[in-house]
């Protein structure tokens, strides 16, 4: 019994392996819990960022954000470059057949011979030619497949840093919006705080023409109100700023932006359990990111060794030649041709151990970098615990402070217009009261923002 060519072919393919490592993820010993945080399953990033704030506005700014934004737009058209990009490299693996069709006609120089020719020699000619050409390159050694699953895990870690992008995004929103509703709350200080001056100020200069009060207390006086003014300008001013950069992460013009929920009623909830610190591996896009990334350089290493062998090519095709092209497809004029050709390297310089060196090192180095963002994203969780409880105690000491500012300006107040005290009492009380309610807004903004870190630092935002 006789062995056909397609025998031995699929015997081949059968037979075919793939050099180069299979991808093992590298060995981290993570610990227990989080510093700064408990040990327990449940994490904050297992909730929505819809369920984070019960207001309204700020969905609807995040959710425009998430369907307008240029950065995720750019984002997920890299997806797509990548997503094409991985079909390119994947269809190398399959036979590549075209249609061809061609005319050709020639006329040859009867002096170019070295003998002269007959009369009557004919020398112009023409023929039609069309049929079925075959290319496939055999991929025994796995050359090939090794570039696909490069290629697809650089397109998965391309999707991931699309993912980084929305969890950025929805931060990044968040955050500009309790900025301006923080200018907003120093605003609203600074205005009370004018007016209060404004009334202390007639009152002043109301008592200095009785007599009772010198010129220098009407200064101070004078000084109050116009700190507070200042400061009412400068919060206008990153007012506008702050609406404008919300704009442009909407990906809208500049504009005045809808406010909802105060900062104050916009609290954190007061549990922000951290869940454990292997979730991140699964959780994080960046880290997600640097694994498809060295998944990809490993892939490349068998890419790099398979070149050591013969790369295996089959040709054919199938179809007709004639001089009329009405019988073109006669069975006189039919014609196939199969030419199997195999390329082995004998010496190159050194150039395959060369690249097998160098995607070998690559390797390396997306090691190295793996473990690093997954350190870094300890490190980022630990710090925004430690930033989130530090800032809320610190606010909360803040809140004890103005409390206490409060009443000792009301007794300055009263002090001063039984003419027990000048009024550099009461402008002291007034400028220490102003500034702790003004330190104390941002103290709310900071614990915002770093429950918003915290959340993002989890890998939360975009499940």
């Amino acid at each position: 019994m006789s062995t056909g060519p397609w025998t031995v072919l699929a015997v081949l393919l059968l037979a075919g392996c793939t050099v180069g490592p299979n991808y093992q993820r590298p060995d981290m010993v993570l610990p227990d819990q989080y510093r700064g945080g408990a040990a327990g399953g449940a994490s904050l990033a297992d909730s929505k960022w819809s369920e984070l704030f019960q207001d309204d506005v700020l969905r609807q700014l995040v959710a425009t954000a998430l369907e307008n934004s240029f950065d995720l737009a750019i984002a997920s058209e890299r997806v797509l470059e990548a997503r094409a990009q991985f079909h390119i490299q994947r269809a190398a693996q399959f036979p590549n057949a075209s249609g061809q069709a061609g005319f050709t006609a020639a006329r040859t120089s009867g002096a170019s011979s070295f003998f002269p020719l007959p009369a009557g020699t004919t020398l112009q000619g023409s023929y039609w030619q069309a049929g079925l050409a075959l290319s496939w390159e055999l991929d025994l050694w796995g050359r090939l497949r090794r570039l696909s699953e490069s290629g697809r895990a650089q397109y998965l870690a391309t999707e991931e840093g699309r993912r980084g992008v929305e969890v950025s995004l929805i931060g990044d929103v968040m955050n500009s919006y309790f900025l301006l509703r923080e200018r907003d709350l120093e605003l609203e200080v600074a205005g009370k705080a004018r007016d209060v001056a404004q009334d202390n100020l007639r009152l002043v200069r109301l008592r200095h023409d009785r007599g009772a009060a010198t010129g220098l207390d009407v200064h101070q006086a004078e000084q109050f109100l116009y700190t507070a003014t200042a400061q009412m300008a400068s919060t206008r001013r990153d007012i506008e700023q702050a609406e404008n950069a919300i704009s442009l992460l909407a990906g809208t013009v500049p504009g005045e932006i809808v406010r909802g929920k105060t900062l104050a009623q916009l609290a954190p909830p007061t549990e922000v359990p951290a869940g454990l610190p292997s979730s991140l591996l699964e959780r994080r896009p960046d880290i997600r990111q640097a694994e498809q990334t060295l998944i990809a350089a490993n892939a490349r290493i068998g890419a790099a060794k398979a070149l050591y062998f013969p790369q295996i090519t089959l040709t054919g095709f199938l179809g007709g030649q004639s001089v009329a092209l009405s019988k073109l497809f006669d069975g006189a004029e039919r014609q196939q041709e199969i030419a199997p050709a195999a390329v082995l390297p004998l010496f190159n310089a050194g150039q395959i151990r060369a690249g097998v060196h160098f995607s070998e090192a690559q390797k390396r180095e997306m090691v190295i970098a793996y473990r690093k963002s997954i350190y870094t994203g300890l490190r980022e969780v630990s710090d925004a615990l430690v930033g989130f409880t530090g800032t809320r105690e610190q606010r909360t000491q803040q809140e004890l402070l103005v409390k206490a500012l409060t009443e000792s300006t009301r007794l300055s107040n009263l002090r001063y217009k039984g003419g027990l005290d000048s009024y550099l009492q009461v402008l002291d009380s007034e400028r220490n009261l102003f500034q702790g309610q003004l330190l104390l807004a941002q103290l709310r903004l900071a614990e915002m923002q770093s429950f918003v870190q915290l959340y993002r630092a989890l890998g939360g935002g975009w499940r």
